[in-house]
């Protein structure tokens, strides 16, 4: 074998290895990252399912990196914190973005 064969060959593959591993990482989320956001949203919802004030409702609940999202409309304030509280109480959640709004009635 030819040692300039092999040399070009290493040369080569280690000039391409950082593009090749750029190109796998397009993301910094990890699936375990992803499922804990989803479990958290699965909680909040389920919370919110269980809890007078909020049942039924029209609240969408989105979750990112433990922060928690909350947009939609409510019949008052009162059910608006009871929202954000619910959500604060679940485990791993990091923060709590309350965007709902109050339908003027």
């Amino acid at each position: 074998m030819n040692i300039k064969f092999v040399g070009g060959f290493l040369l080569a593959a280690a000039l391409l290895m950082p593009a090749f591993s750029y190109a796998a990482d397009t993301s910094t989320d990890t699936t375990g990252e992803y499922l804990d956001d989803a479990t958290i949203t699965t909680k909040v919802k389920a919370s919110f399912a269980k809890d007078k004030w909020v049942q039924g409702r029209d609240i969408s609940v989105r979750t990112d990196h433990g922060v928690v999202d909350l947009t939609g409309t409510v019949e008052s304030t009162k059910e608006s914190d009871r929202a954000t509280a619910l959500a604060t109480k679940i485990k791993a959640v990091k923060a709590v973005h309350n965007n709902l709004k109050i339908n003027p009635n």
